[in-house]
């Protein structure tokens, strides 16, 4: 009897943790408008996980680009610079900006013009290999945040 409640409880804590998810919700998602020809542009989002156990941002991809990756701008001996990040971890109930002068998606090399107002898919790549696609609009400025 014992070692059958013993397995009751092991195969209750482990559906347990097979449970814990992390879950991405994205809002706010846009990339700033460029002049024409510019080979750079960076996207700004809040992410956050809206689950029970962290999540981690491992990179992004998108058709309408050749390339892109996750960056941040740090200040190194009072020049900007930018730097790659691997990866973005967010904690339960925790949100990671993506704003100018911080943490963004760096998206190089643009496959045709980027308008202001155009919709380009990007996705989003998570550790555990699932892709969440996300529609970032084209503007000179952040959107409104909705109201509360």
């Amino acid at each position: 009897m014992r070692q059958w409640l013993a397995s009751i409880a092991l195969a209750l804590v482990a559906s347990q943790a097979a449970v814990a998810a992390g879950r991405l919700e994205v809002a706010g998602a846009w990339i700033r408008t460029a002049p024409p020809g510019a080979m750079m542009l960076a996207g700004y989002a809040t992410l956050s996980n809206a689950g029970d156990a962290p999540l981690m941002v491992t990179g992004a991809d998108s058709e309408a680009f050749g390339d892109v990756s996750l960056h941040e701008s740090v200040e190194v001996d009072g020049v900007a610079r930018m730097k790659a990040l691997g990866s973005i971890e967010i904690a339960p109930g925790a949100s990671v900006v993506l704003a100018p002068g911080g943490k963004h998606l760096m998206l190089m090399q643009p496959r045709g013009e980027v308008k202001p107002g155009q919709k380009i898919p990007v996705e989003l790549v998570l550790g555990n290999a699932q892709r969440i696609s996300i529609e970032f609009v084209v503007s000179d400025e952040a959107p409104a945040a909705p109201p509360q």
